[in-house]
């Protein structure tokens, strides 16, 4: 392990703060390094990024260490194979691309008009916890089927999760919150799918999962639904604003607002890095990873590989190859609820650069996306002119 001194010079701390320069020098010159901090390998490049994600036969999350099953237990995140398959099919039909427009696209917008129109009098808000977290929350509901909750209740058990999850990965201990938020939403779902009607998702599932089956991956679906689409719309909204060349682009092309957010999630993807472990010894890139190896790969650190994408610490809407951006994921666990995400982002941005006039940064309240899993500030404050 003497073979990889930036490997070794990496720690925790660097990587939940600003982990790109230190990503970009590992990418260069170890792209498959040892990393003491984290007790496993962290692969840094693009094409050995998609080389891992696409071999589940030799780099599984089918491993007791995985963080998430640790908090939820088994999913489609944490299986493979045919047991991966089983977890997932029951799941997949309301996330397809032409069912999420034909049954989210008229609530997404009523939604988040609804949310701006709390907001717009006061010319000023935290948009994370007041608009992109509830309207995530919302949307996250409705397509579970998820009965008897509020949209605080969600928000606090999705952050007790998150932030065990987190932890495990950081290789601490989690606090006991998590499992008290898990154990709630699974009480959640048995009433939804002991309710009369039986119309729900979860409901469906249900028959032909278990129902503890049915609450981890509801689990899954909710906390994946809420990070995914809230990173996205509050790192876009933060790399727009910060750029006003990029959004005057995007206010002259609406067009271009798809390009921004897949922009924003090539250079801040809300999930970093995904963990895989080794089912046998191999080689990457001249590397001898060991059976029963953690293998990180850095989503974020393959995303500004300039063998990839020219210029990578650049933000620009109209780069023209963002397809390969690996913010979803790749291979048999690429993000299940894509479409969705894509769509819930491209409406609430939309609307909110449409409807709050010189939307801007509150130079009070500086925002700057931190963590070591999941990426994005942990407020984004913004000001607008009111006219009422």
């Amino acid at each position: 392990m003497d073979l990889f001194p930036l490997g070794a010079g990496t720690s925790v701390t660097e990587l939940t703060g600003d982990p790109h320069p230190r990503l970009a020098l590992l990418r260069a010159h170890e792209p498959v390094s040892w990393v003491p901090e984290l007790s496993g390998w962290l692969v840094t490049r693009h094409d050995l990024a998609t080389s891992v994600m696409r071999d589940s036969a030799t780099f599984t999350v089918d491993d007791p260490r995985f963080s998430t099953a640790q908090v939820v237990g088994p999913s489609m995140l944490s299986t493979d194979g045919e047991e991966h398959a089983r977890h997932r099919a029951p799941f997949t039909a309301p996330f397809r691309h032409g069912a999420v427009y034909e049954g989210f696209e008229a609530f997404i917008e009523r939604e988040t008009d609804r949310l701006i129109s709390l907001l717009e009098p006061a010319g000023t808000a935290e948009l994370r916890r007041s608009f992109a977290g509830p309207l995530s929350v919302a949307v996250v509901t409705r397509a579970l089927g998820l009965e008897g909750t509020t949209t605080e209740t969600v928000l606090s058990w999705y952050d007790a999760i998150v932030r065990s999850v987190s932890e495990i990965s950081a290789g601490r201990e989690a606090g006991p919150a998590g499992a008290r938020a898990y154990a709630q939403l699974q009480s959640s779902v048995e009433a939804t799918v002991a309710g009369p009607g039986g119309a729900s998702l979860l409901a469906s599932a249900a028959e032909a999962l278990t129902v503890p089956e049915v609450a981890s991956n509801a689990a899954i679906l909710m906390f994946g639904g809420i990070e995914t689409t809230e990173a996205m719309i509050i790192n876009a909204l933060l790399h727009l604003l910060q750029r006003p060349d990029q959004l005057a682009l995007v206010r002259a092309d609406a067009d271009l607002l798809g390009g921004a957010i897949e922009e924003s999630l090539r250079l801040e993807p809300g999930a970093a890095v995904v963990d895989r472990y080794a089912t046998r010894d191999v080689v990457l890139d001249s590397v001898t990873i060991r059976r029963g190896d953690l293998v990180t790969v850095s989503l974020a650190g393959a995303n500004r590989d300039p063998a990839v994408f020219p210029d990578p610490d650049r933000f620009e809407a109209r780069r023209d190859n963002l397809r390969l951006q690996l913010g979803f994921a790749y291979g048999s666990h690429y993000c299940l609820g894509v479409h969705l995400a894509r769509l819930e982002a491209r409406i609430a941005l939309r609307h909110l650069l449409e409807r709050l006039p010189q939307l801007r940064l509150d130079p009070a309240h500086p925002a700057v996306p931190r963590g070591l899993v999941f990426r994005k500030p942990s407020a984004l404050h913004v000001l607008w002119e009111s006219f009422s």
